[in-house]
């Protein structure tokens, strides 16, 4: 039996909290994590009056001690079992999910089945948006790849047309942090990943996209139309504009399907020549005829690619990420010429096709942050003969189609992370002929290490070494950056004419 412990908070009554002046005091909440999201959630609620639990497993001594300093509860458990006897003895009213929280964890049906609200800290940040006068316009931006690099565009755009902006969300910035700056935003540019759409609730987007969608996070969704389902979320009740990509069949679905507000738009982006209240590629010029006034006979000229390709923002799917995050800074009124000020000034993030120079006759790329087969996918067109280095947390995905694809590209392949096997198998398959190396599974500081001298035996003069792995970094590395960084390392350290170690072993196909 759930015990109440005189709480008199009623279901309706939280669902009717809607605003940052309503009263949350004495309101019983548990967070489930203690990663940056669920701290900034306790943070935040622990200033509105709240009671606060935060449930979580996994030693954060910093996180702890902040905890007890703002006055919040916390409560360290390792097993669910554990976890979900003191969520029970808590009795919350609602209950605040971190993102990597299943849809069937234990917690949260428990949560829900016994008549808890349960919420993401989007919705929260929903409801909690209005703490300052200068109530931001939020710009909404997921897809399977791309989101980060387009979120930070979109921003820097906004920044450039004179506008207070700022990227959160999935990015990093958590959107509680954002939305208690005393100063306040005109737009925030949320990034979103389908964890967050899953429990999204009713927000209202300014302009939303979903930029590309290909399988991923299967295992956590359990399906792939559960994760579609999740991804369309970001086009419901969208004021101006609905930005979707042209060669994706899927996203132009989504925007059809969507319940928007009257008067929104449907705006295309893509590599070809645009439509009317379409963003693309005419002649060497990227072009928007989404938001002329003429846009049936005329276009507004954004950038070339010759100037993209001097700034090394020439791949296809940075210039659709550009013509992406050029129709939602549009459409919040910043002009052409702002924007592309914006995009030659423009720095990509590390690890997303960074070169790292050319070694020992070699040019070697740092992909780390292609985490799934779509991104992979986008990095190996870039380049002819490649020695790819691939390997993690597969997240449920079959990447047979991927090797497929690209098998004859490919001078040989080295095999890194917990899903070996799977891996191995893939290439086996659909890429006999390509040499392999298998490194078993060594110490976090050495493993890269492994893969780069494995790289270096297959690889010749002129090809490109591609850490592109298509898979999640957590079974070896903390993050994909600290893999992306330890495959830097390794890489200067054989420039430095030392190889490091080596614990490796040829696969079954190998030549």
């Amino acid at each position: 039996m759930t015990v109440r412990r005189g709480s008199a908070w009623t279901r309706e009554r939280v669902l009717a909290l809607s605003s940052w002046h309503h009263d949350w005091s004495g309101l019983r909440v548990a967070v489930l994590g203690l990663g940056v999201t669920g701290f900034s959630v306790a943070d935040t609620l622990v200033e509105l009056g709240a009671q606060v639990l935060v449930i979580y497993r996994g030693e954060d001594a910093d996180r702890e001690r902040l905890l007890d300093v703002i006055g919040a509860g916390r409560a360290r458990f390792e097993s669910d079992e554990d976890q979900l006897r003191e969520l029970q003895r808590f009795a919350p009213d609602l209950v605040v999910v971190s993102p990597g929280y299943r849809p069937d964890h234990p917690l949260t049906s428990w949560a829900e089945a016994n008549g808890a609200v349960v919420w993401g800290d989007i919705e929260l940040g929903w409801r909690l948006r209005d703490k300052t006068q200068r109530v931001a316009d939020w710009i909404c931006v997921t897809g399977t790849n791309g989101k980060t690099t387009t979120s930070q565009l979109t921003a820097h755009m906004l920044l450039a047309g004179g506008l207070r902006a700022a990227p959160v969300g999935n990015i990093g910035v958590p959107i509680l942090d954002a939305l208690r700056d005393p100063q306040g935003y005109d737009v925030l540019v949320v990034e979103l990943s389908s964890f967050q759409l899953h429990r999204l609730g009713e927000i209202s987007p300014y302009s939303s996209v979903c930029l590309n969608v290909a399988d991923d996070h299967l295992d956590w969704h359990g399906s792939a139309e559960a994760y579609v389902s999740a991804k369309s979320k970001v086009y419901e009740h969208t004021q101006i504009a609905c930005v979707y990509n042209r060669a994706d069949a899927v996203t132009e679905q989504m925007v059809e399907n969507a319940d928007v507000i009257e008067g929104a738009r449907a705006i295309s982006f893509g590599l070809d020549s645009p439509p009317p209240s379409g963003f693309g590629v005419v002649d060497g010029l990227l072009i928007d005829r989404g938001f002329h006034a003429e846009r049936r006979s005329e276009a507004f000229e954004l950038v070339s690619l010759s100037e993209l390709a001097e700034r090394g923002l020439h791949s296809a799917h940075m210039v659709q990420n550009i013509l992406a995050a050029s129709a939602l800074a549009r459409s919040r009124g910043v002009e052409p010429a702002e924007i592309a000020s914006a995009v030659m000034s423009f720095q990509p993030d590390p690890h997303r096709v960074q070169p790292l120079g050319t070694v020992r006759g070699i040019d070697w790329v740092d992909d780390s942050k292609a985490t799934n087969a779509h991104a992979a996918d986008a990095s190996l067109r870039a380049f002819d003969h490649v020695v790819w280095i691939l390997g993690g947390l597969l997240k449920g995905v079959d990447i047979g189609a991927l090797v497929a694809s690209h098998a004859s590209r490919l001078r040989g392949a080295v095999v890194l992370g917990i899903e070996r096997r799977e891996v191995l198998e893939a290439l086996q398959r659909h890429a006999p002929q390509v040499p392999v190396i298998e490194v078993r599974p060594v110490q976090t500081e050495d493993t890269m290490v492994a893969a780069v001298t494995a790289a270096l035996d297959l690889a010749q003069p002129g090809d490109t070494v591609l850490l592109s792995p298509a898979a999640a970094s957590m079974d070896q590395f903390n993050d994909y950056a600290d893999r992306g960084r330890k495959f830097q390392d390794a890489v200067r350290a054989i420039s430095g004419g030392d190889s490091g170690g080596d614990d490796t072993r040829r696969g079954s196909n190998a030549t």
